[in-house]
């Protein structure tokens, strides 16, 4: 079966425009679903951008997207994007990115890093990959370049030297095959040394609002991108069997694995109100089209404890891409999200035309990736309650899985506690991987709550929680084990939080250097 079956030229209102190699490209005739790295590959003949897992895990198709920093200043307060020349960059991986989503954007990939000219120098942090002896077969090298080559931008752009940690959280969406990661940090730690050339960035943003100023991209049949809340809704309403899609960084997979037609896509990545992350009435509000890294630092700046999963989730190069309410709207048994999200009390607000709706995130599963959605109907935002920044709540989230780094989880969860004197006021326990859909632990929420926060207690829920789910075996977990280590999270959490003589985090982790 094709997955990129050709479409004729006149489907399409206006190609998509978007910049490549210092000058706008426009796209007439290839489908939706193609991805930019087969462009790049195949037809604007860009091989350095490499094809590894074409599934966002390995990082070797790594790329930069550039649009322009008004556009992504709807965000409340810093936004993880790298932030230089009026622009702000995203490194995204190649494999899974829709080519109509560079729509109005500007496309950076490892040919632009010393420039045209063969003589070129090369750019530093290129040069440090070659000193440092970086590299070996050098099929992921591309992938590594991009990926420093973005936080050396952030440091040209004003920002601090990164620490030899936040260069490995840099690149955690690149796999290395043969070298080793000891002579790619040290890399990252010299391109510093050199500030005086960076990104091809000159006139970049007076481009980019040229093609701002074309009307928003819709292909009939193809691709809807509107640009406001309420055209969207219009749209979803008459389109209610359109596809949404956010970040394509899972149903990017859909295309690349499953070979399967999406049928018509409605973008929401250039809708404006959206992007917003707002306080209001008590609750930090994050809209559907949030990326994952915004949407995580603005839970981590309030719950400063849900570090380490933000850290986790995946890997740079997917965060920056896929959204947070995209996480939610999935419905993944195994999604990281959900399980903190439903602990923190979250509701999502939902919208069908113009009228909307709150639904309590553990409401909105009911069943195996079945939700609560009407047709037409689409979710606007997450509303997540800011009481639990409360010193009397403890929270903490965690998750099981076979590697530290940008893995799936076997088990995950977000707990908690509302702590009275040393009782527990009241408890709210969320697993994922542990049955058909994320769930709260109500029976071992009952063994807690009007309880001493003692062993006895937790040995309690401990047994409550065994009976709360009946996980299955699969090839991430046995459900045996998914058990023990439900129980076992449970049990972190009383040996960080027990009155007495509280473990530090840092005494409950594997190795120093998790902070």
């Amino acid at each position: 079966m094709d997955a990129h079956p050709q479409v004729s030229p006149e489907a399409a209102t206006r190609p998509v425009r978007f910049v490549f190699r210092g000058r706008t490209v426009e796209v007439n005739d290839a489908p939706p679903t193609r991805s930019v790295l087969q462009w790049l590959r195949e037809d604007a003949r860009a091989c350095g951008t490499k094809e590894g897992c074409a599934e966002g895990d390995c990082g070797a198709c790594t790329v930069l997207v550039a649009e322009l920093a008004e556009l992504a200043e709807t965000v409340l307060g810093d936004t993880a994007a790298v932030r230089s020349a009026g622009l702000a960059i995203r490194p995204v991986n190649a494999c899974i990115r829709f080519l109509p989503s560079l729509d109005g954007k500007a496309l950076l990939t490892v040919e632009d890093l010393a420039g045209p000219a063969p003589d070129a120098p090369l750019h530093p942090a290129q040069q440090a990959l070659v000193d440092c002896h970086g590299h070996q077969c050098g099929f992921c090298t591309p992938g590594f370049a991009m990926s420093l080559a973005a936080e050396h931008e952030r440091q040209r752009a004003g920002g601090p030297p990164p620490s030899r940690g936040e260069l490995a959280d840099a690149i955690a969406g690149n796999l290395c095959r043969c070298t080793g990661y000891r002579p790619i940090l040290d890399a990252g730690q010299r391109m510093g040394q050199d500030l005086s050339r960076g990104l091809p960035l000159d006139g970049l943003a007076e481009q980019l609002r040229g093609l701002q100023a074309a009307p928003a991209l819709s292909q009939p049949g193809r691709w809807h991108a509107p640009r406001s809340l309420a055209e969207l809704a219009a749209l979803r309403a008459a389109r209610p069997q359109a596809r949404l899609l956010a970040g394509a960084t899972d149903v990017g997979l859909w295309v690349t694995k499953q070979l399967r037609e999406l049928g018509e896509l409605i973008w929401l990545g250039d809708v404006a109100e959206l992007r917003r992350i707002d306080e209001a009435d008590g609750a930090l509000r994050i809209g559907a089209a949030v990326t994952l890294e915004d949407g995580w630092r603005a839970l981590v700046a309030r719950w400063p404890t849900l570090s380490e999963m933000h850290r986790r989730f995946a890997a740079p190069p997917v965060r920056h891409a896929g959204t947070l309410v995209g996480n939610l709207a999935n419905g993944s048994p195994i999604g990281d999200a959900p399980p903190v999200l439903m602990a923190l009390g979250a509701r999502l607000c939902l919208r069908q035309g113009d009228a909307t709706r709150h639904l309590a995130l553990e409401d909105f599963y009911l069943d195996y990736m079945k939700n609560a959605l009407q047709p037409g109907e689409f979710i606007e935002a997450v509303e997540v309650p800011l009481t639990t920044t409360d010193p009397v709540w403890v929270v903490r989230a965690w998750k099981q899985s076979k590697r530290f780094d940008c893995d799936i989880s076997g088990v995950s969860c977000g707990l908690a506690l509302r702590l009275d004197a040393g009782v527990v006021a009241e408890a709210r326990l969320a697993f994922g991987g542990m049955a058909a859909t994320v769930r709260r632990a109500s029976g071992a929420e009952t063994a807690l709550n009007g309880r001493p926060w003692t062993e006895a207690t937790l040995l309690a829920a401990q047994d409550a929680l065994d009976a709360d789910f009946r996980p299955l075996n699969d090839l991430r977990a046995s459900a045996a084990y998914r058990q023990r280590v439900a129980r076992g999270l449970l049990e972190r959490l009383w040996l960080e939080t027990r009155p007495q003589a509280p473990l530090d985090a840092t005494a409950l982790r594997v190795w120093e250097g998790c902070a």
